[in-house]
């Protein structure tokens, strides 16, 4: 008689196992990360400037705080969904022009009016392009060291890049590239405080911490860092470490607070070309009939993934008549309900609606 052995075996291991969460796994890679290209960057930590020590501990924690917004955001169901579906057509042919028209020249924006489109544009670039140029220098992947015959070296990653002259045009763009973005982001938030004011509708819409205090805190950066150089240029130095302490003050709290307020949509605004590839794609392939209207209104992929969230939630907006609530244009939808209300079935009566989106 053979006697049948059962034996356990253990689970296989792997680098998730070492962290408590996704968060914790996603936030020491990447401070793993950033602690690595700072070691080749800085040639072994001999080109650390500790004034900008702030600047690096703050961006630190908003890398936490961004981290464990983001997961928290692409845990939900319709989340998981589009990002999933988003990544597998990320290479297709289209990704190109929709990144630029997304994260380059706000072509979504322009359709509500040149004087948005012109106030995004200038508080979107200037705040990309400040990173871009505060980044590298606080990590230290990015200094200049001086040479011979007034002459600076540019060093990125450790490596000699170029060498500029130190009162030439190149230096003098070098230099004021901060001051550069400063003005742009004044400039848009002046505009967007401007509209905030004056237009009654968007004053209704806005509330003082959510939609002005971002605001004021861009403008209080762009301000300071802009007195930084008058002190520096015009007044000699003389009050500027007092403003460098403000001014370091101000960008460490705004980069803390970022991940949680309505700034939070910059760094997650990447995150638009991959829901509009799944829109793009999937509308391709065949489009939804509204069942009481017949008007062609999402993809019958969305139609479907909108249904199975509902699920997953345990919301059944099954119909009596025998559809589906989803299955509804918006129009449609809206006039359904009113049809529970009522109880004459304003839904099937063909009116077109008047527009919901007129300017007040």
């Amino acid at each position: 008689m053979q006697a049948n052995i059962s034996t356990n075996q253990k689970p296989k291991s792997s680098i998730n196992d070492a962290f408590a969460s996704h968060f914790a796994k996603s936030m020491f890679l990447t401070v793993a990360g950033l602690a690595l290209l700072t070691l080749v960057g800085t040639r072994m930590f001999t080109h650390i400037d500790l004034n900008l020590y702030g600047y690096m501990m703050g961006t630190i924690v908003f890398i936490g705080g961004f981290f464990y917004r983001f997961i928290a955001w692409g845990e939900r169901p319709p989340t998981k969904i589009f990002i999933k579906k988003g990544l597998k057509l990320l290479f297709r042919k289209n990704t190109a022009k929709t990144a630029v028209n997304q994260l380059a020249i706000y072509d979504f924006i322009w359709n509500r009016g040149i004087y948005r489109w012109v106030q995004h544009v200038l508080i979107g670039w200037g705040c990309v392009l400040s990173c871009f140029v505060t980044f590298p220098l606080v990590f230290g992947w990015m200094y200049f060291t001086m040479s011979d015959n007034g002459y600076y070296t540019v060093v990125g990653l450790g490596i000699n890049l170029m060498k500029v002259k130190a009162d030439g045009i190149i230096s003098f763009f070098f230099y004021n590239a901060l001051n550069f973005t400063a003005v742009m982001v004044i400039l848009g938030v002046c505009m967007a405080l401007y509209r905030r004011l004056k237009n009654m509708q968007a004053r209704a819409e806005q509330n003082f911490m959510y939609d002005f205090l971002p605001l004021y805190l861009l403008l209080f950066i762009s301000v300071t860092g802009l007195l930084l150089t008058f002190m520096n240029i015009v007044m000699h130095g003389h009050g500027q470490p007092i403003m460098t302490l403000i001014h370091q003050f101000s960008v460490v709290v705004t980069l803390i607070y970022l991940p949680f307020g309505k700034l939070a949509h910059i760094p997650f605004r990447p995150m638009s070309v991959l829901a509009r590839n799944y829109r793009e794609h999937y509308s391709e392939q065949s489009m939804k009939e509204c069942r009481v209207c017949g008007d062609h209104f999402v993809s019958v992929e969305q139609s479907k993934d909108v249904i199975q969230v509902l699920g997953v939630n345990d919301i059944e907006f099954e119909m009596k008549e025998g559809f589906h609530l989803a299955e509804l244009c918006l129009p449609c939808r809206r006039k359904y309900r009113i049809a529970q209300f009522s109880g004459f079935p304003t839904h099937t009566v063909k009116v077109k609606e008047a527009n919901q989106n007129a300017k007040g």
